[in-house]
């Protein structure tokens, strides 16, 4: 007998409150595409991802129906974040597990993790293996260029490894950076102190600048997207103690191409 197909489903869930942080339960659900409830005004919006492992139903096709997992979500879950709102809750840990807890309650044990983008860029998340400890991601941007060659290689070789990253005068990315830390899940949640580090350890370091002509960790190391995922992440290791422990950099180069590094 075949062993089952197990999968990871992840359904996203859009969301929005009113500007007291009050929910409009009873707002008609002509376009959950986008969010129910509706904003209205100055609303606040958020996204609350949730992740399910199972076996696929050789009947069905399914692993789980969508729509449960919406459902598990909006029966109680939303009413939780919707009452912290209303507190003004800066230690968003005891919030996420109490709405961990009602999303597992409805689906069992299936459940993974759940994630809450506070923002596109700030996220907090919570996992079924670690339900101590909150992970806090928020994204950063700088603008550089950068040469790929490689000195043990011909001319030739280079360019045919390389091609147009090889252009001798350099080019330039947009790099996107995202930033993981895992802190006690009972901490206060903010972005400001975070940012300040990678502000000062990464961005002004890296932002509009040459990484091979002027920078130091790249005078001799050919400055990859996998290369300054490794970099930034050993730069950061230990100036963000202060926030939580360091768990992963990811490193966008475009939109299609992206390296995460967790350490060694």
């Amino acid at each position: 007998m075949n062993a089952p197909q197990v999968v990871e489903l992840e359904r996203s869930i859009r969301f929005c409150l009113r500007s007291d942080g009050t929910l409009d339960s009873d707002a008609p659900k002509d376009n959950t595409h986008a969010a129910w409830p509706p904003m209205v005004g100055l609303g606040r919006y958020y996204e609350m991802h949730v992740l399910c492992v199972g076996p696929i139903d050789p009947c069905t096709g399914y692993f789980l129906n969508i729509k449960q997992i919406d459902q598990a979500v909006r029966d109680e879950a939303l009413l939780l974040i919707s009452a912290a709102a209303q507190r003004s809750e800066q230690a968003l840990g005891p919030v996420l597990a109490s709405a961990f807890n009602a999303v597992v309650k409805q689906l069992g044990p299936v459940v993974q993790r759940i994630r809450l983008a506070l923002t596109p860029y700030f996220i907090v998340g919570l996992e079924q293996s670690n339900m101590n400890q909150l992970l806090i991601s928020h994204r950063y941007e700088f603008a550089a260029a950068h040469r790929l060659h490689a000195d043990s290689l011909s001319e030739e070789e280079n360019v045919q490894v390389f091609g147009k990253c090889n252009n001798p005068s350099g080019h330039g990315h947009n790099y996107k950076v995202e930033v993981t830390v895992v802190v006690d899940v009972d901490s206060p949640v903010g972005a400001g102190t975070l940012d300040a580090i990678v502000d000062r350890v990464v961005i002004e370091r890296f932002d509009h600048k040459h990484l091979n002509i002027d920078t130091a960790e790249f005078a001799e190391m050919n400055p990859s997207v996998e290369h300054i995922a490794r970099v930034c992440f050993e730069l950061l290791a230990d100036e963000v103690i202060s926030v939580g422990q360091l768990v992963e950099v990811k490193v966008w180069e475009t939109d299609k191409t992206v390296c995460a590094y967790r350490g060694s």
